[in-house]
């Protein structure tokens, strides 16, 4: 099945770009999130549009990333957790990292743009890349200490 991309998918396109995905992912995931259009003569008209709008609103979004990465830029953010000597118990996930920017520096981000290869399980200090826009990187400093 032949799709249109609206947004950037990870290992398939870029937006605007028609590709070929099995009928089931397109129908369940891509179509749903917002991702896709089925790739007919009318979407793609109204795909031309869509793509003058959203070059307008990635400069804008790219400006705003700009400033968050100036805020972000030097800052470290501490995560407590239950932990014993070195291991902690469960894990440190996107969803963590996302709570605990909101509660240290007042910045709600998008927990699905960090780039979190795998969970935390370890006490350390850590650099996870956070990316708001596709031209836009920023490392986050956490630091995973225990409770007391």
């Amino acid at each position: 099945m032949n799709v249109i991309l609206l947004e950037p998918v990870e290992h398939l396109g870029e937006a605007g770009d028609v590709v070929r995905v099995r009928p089931g992912y397109a129908r369940n995931f891509l179509v749903p999130q917002g991702l896709a259009l089925p790739a007919t003569a009318a979407n793609q008209k109204e795909l031309q549009a869509r793509l003058s709008q959203r070059a307008k609103q990635l400069s804008e979004r790219k400006g705003d990333a700009e400033r968050l990465k100036e805020l972000l830029g030097d800052a470290s953010v501490e995560i407590k957790v239950r932990a014993g000597e070195e291991r902690i118990y469960g894990s440190v996930g996107t969803r963590d990292i996302a709570a605990a920017l909101l509660a240290a520096l007042d910045v709600e981000i998008d927990r699905r743009k960090i780039d979190l290869r795998e969970p935390i399980k370890m006490l350390g200090e850590y650099v996870v890349p956070y990316r708001p826009h596709p031209e836009v990187t920023i490392d986050l400093r956490l630091n995973v200490v225990a409770e007391e």
